[in-house]
């Protein structure tokens, strides 16, 4: 299989050129300068189309979040724009495209975990730009799998796990958001999902293959509910580890608002594409010993 993803340094374009090299798939990356989602819509849609992939994995995005309260024409610009350009390369191939998005289109005031046919009701420009570019992205093509998923950690990037052990290295007690609920999911887990789902919507043209769908880790947890596992699985192989000490939303102000409630229902996913995520419990130890491993010195003859 020939995948094209777009971003080069992105958490999830890089899991996915490490998951596909396993398997014997080439993933081609399109990221800056090569590929600027804020340029001109023709040219994006050109470097898309010159890949001849099989399929097409929309990845890149504008994720500062709370940035993009204070700069929402750049945010627009390749959540909205970019991505429809994106769509447009691949219908001009004929591939299927996976276009992957994001819990934050809720608001988070739902008590139960969000479906693909809850409302979406964005509390952020981030949210209000991602989930205007689903639509967009729709709009310009019907050979579309969106994909959203939440909290998303890996070895690579910037990410909550990364922080995490890098603040444990200087701190003994860390103050972390206790009272937001989410689904942690780990990049290279959403890379072996991508496969999948690329592989089933190149085999088919069942249109039920198509449309919204949720793919998150298993199992919910808080951002303290996660630090402290990140701690507990470094310090098992004697990396940072710190003590969590639970803080409130209202304690930890941010310009952006967050959704208390980011559950996503990932039920229709598998029962449609056949893909489950492992649970977080089991990535997060995974993706920890890679990050938090002491380097051990090695010794020769010189």
């Amino acid at each position: 299989m020939r995948i094209a993803v777009t971003g080069n340094e992105g958490q999830v374009a890089r899991s996915l050129r490490e998951r596909a090299q396993t398997l014997g798939h080439l993933v081609i990356s399109l990221g800056r300068p090569a590929l600027d989602l804020a340029s001109d819509a023709e040219l994006i849609a050109e470097a898309i189309a010159e890949t001849h992939a099989d399929v097409v994995v929309s990845a890149a995005a504008y994720t500062a979040v709370d940035k993009a309260e204070s700069d929402r024409a750049l945010a627009e610009a390749i959540n909205v724009r970019g991505a429809a350009a994106v769509a447009d390369g691949a219908r001009r191939i004929g591939v299927p495209l996976l276009h992957l998005s994001t819990d934050y289109v809720f608001d988070g005031s739902k008590p139960a975990a969000y479906t693909e046919v809850d409302p979406t009701n964005p509390a952020s420009v981030y949210g209000e730009t991602k989930r205007d570019g689903e639509e967009a992205v729709m709009a310009a093509y019907e050979n579309v799998a969106i994909l959203r998923t939440a909290w998303v950690y890996s070895p690579f990037g910037n990410n909550f796990v990364k922080s995490m052990l890098r603040l444990a290295a200087d701190r003994d007690e860390i103050g972390v958001v206790a009272d937001q609920h989410g689904n942690p999911t780990s990049a290279l887990d959403i890379a072996d999902g991508l496969i999948a789902v690329a592989a089933n919507l190149i085999g088919s043209s069942k249109p039920e293959l198509r449309g919204i769908f949720h793919m998150a880790g298993r199992g919910t947890a808080s951002w303290a509910d996660l630090a402290n596992a990140v701690f507990e699985a470094s310090k098992r192989i004697g990396g940072p580890s710190a003590i969590v000490r639970q803080i409130g939303t209202s304690d930890y102000p941010t310009p952006a608002r967050r959704p208390a409630n980011s559950r996503l229902d990932c039920g229709k996913i598998g029962r449609v594409h056949g893909v489950a995520l492992p649970h977080w419990n089991t990535s997060i130890v995974q993706v920890v010993e890679r990050l938090a491993a002491p380097t051990i010195p090695t010794t020769g003859n010189s």
